[in-house]
């Protein structure tokens, strides 16, 4: 009966962030033009990073590839939602709703894991600055990078496992505008209680450890950063941190008050909201964010469009 009722909903209809036909267009290009600037923002940093010698440190190792992430989960999403503001009936096939959930989680769950990473990479420059090319060695940064995009997998697969497990019956209508984890437990007619237990789990898991491994670095940070005699010193290390302090909370704070609550707390109509800071304002601004607060990144950025412009 299971895998009849399963084998029954060939695709899903996506209900969109909203109903109202008068918000479709400003919507759609209000998101585009989010997309747009994502796109751009993070493929120039990219490839900022990628032609610049001295930016090939542990730092803009990790910076390269937050950037790639935050294009891949933009471009895995963004698409499928514009088609939403403009089509009278937007439908997704059940394997095309499994695929985009599969990245969206992997991507996400990378982003989760890479941004603690950044932050002992910062650890180490501010609290042993005389160790750091010889604790942030080539292979470590290769080691810890392998780890962010094997945590990406794991967290993906043992959702996918939870989903894949869940009865779908005769309704299809997905309330919200990507196939997500919590608006698919509304429409499974399995036990809700299970799935919804492995959901709470593997987001704990996914968020939780992150959010740890960052208070501790950042403990560290701070009390090295007290101990710095000089105004301008103390100054400069605040700064280091700055950008990425703004880019943790933009993502950890939206993604915690969108899955680690109880539906009965936050309706799905006020989750799909507060979803959009994940899935487009933060991809949109981490580019941003990095290259409006980082000296190092402006100067190249200048000296850059200075050689083409010359040429």
């Amino acid at each position: 009966m299971a895998a009849e009722n399963t084998s029954s909903v060939t695709e899903f209809i996506l209900q969109g962030l909203t109903d109202q036909p008068g918000l479709q267009v400003p919507l759609f290009y209000l998101f585009l033009n989010f997309y747009v600037v994502t796109v751009l923002g993070n493929l120039g940093l990219i490839t900022l990073i990628g032609l610049n010698s001295h930016l090939h440190i542990p730092m803009y190792f990790f910076l390269l590839n937050l950037s790639f992430i935050d294009f891949s989960y933009s471009t895995t999403l963004t698409p499928k939602m514009l088609m939403g503001f403009v089509l009278k009936k937007d439908t997704i096939s059940y394997i095309g709703c499994m695929i985009q959930f599969f990245f969206f989680c992997f991507f996400v769950f990378s982003e989760s894991y890479i941004l603690p990473a950044m932050a002992y990479d910062r650890y180490v420059a501010i609290c042993k600055p005389l160790l750091y090319t010889i604790i942030m060695s080539p292979q470590l940064c290769l080691l810890l990078l392998l780890g962010v995009y094997g945590m990406g997998g794991l967290g993906a697969v043992a959702h996918m496992g939870n989903l894949i497990l869940m009865t779908f019956c005769a309704d299809n209508c997905i309330n919200h505008y990507i196939c997500d984890i919590i608006p698919l437990l509304e429409l499974s007619c399995s036990s809700s209680y299970i799935h919804l237990s492995v959901v709470f789990i593997v987001v704990a898991i996914g968020i939780g450890v992150p959010i740890v491994t960052l208070f501790i670095s950042y403990g560290f940070i701070l009390s090295s950063i007290l101990h710095i005699s000089s105004t301008e010193g103390r100054s400069k290390a605040f700064s280091t941190c700055s950008c990425h302090l703004i880019v943790v909370s933009l993502f950890f704070g939206s993604g915690a008050f969108m899955y680690l609550r109880p539906p009965s707390i936050l309706p799905l109509d006020q989750g799909k909201v507060s979803s959009i800071f994940y899935t487009a304002v933060v991809p949109m601004l981490n580019p941003l964010i990095y290259s409006l607060r980082n000296k190092d990144v402006k100067i190249t950025l200048r000296k850059t469009l200075s050689r083409k412009i010359f040429s």
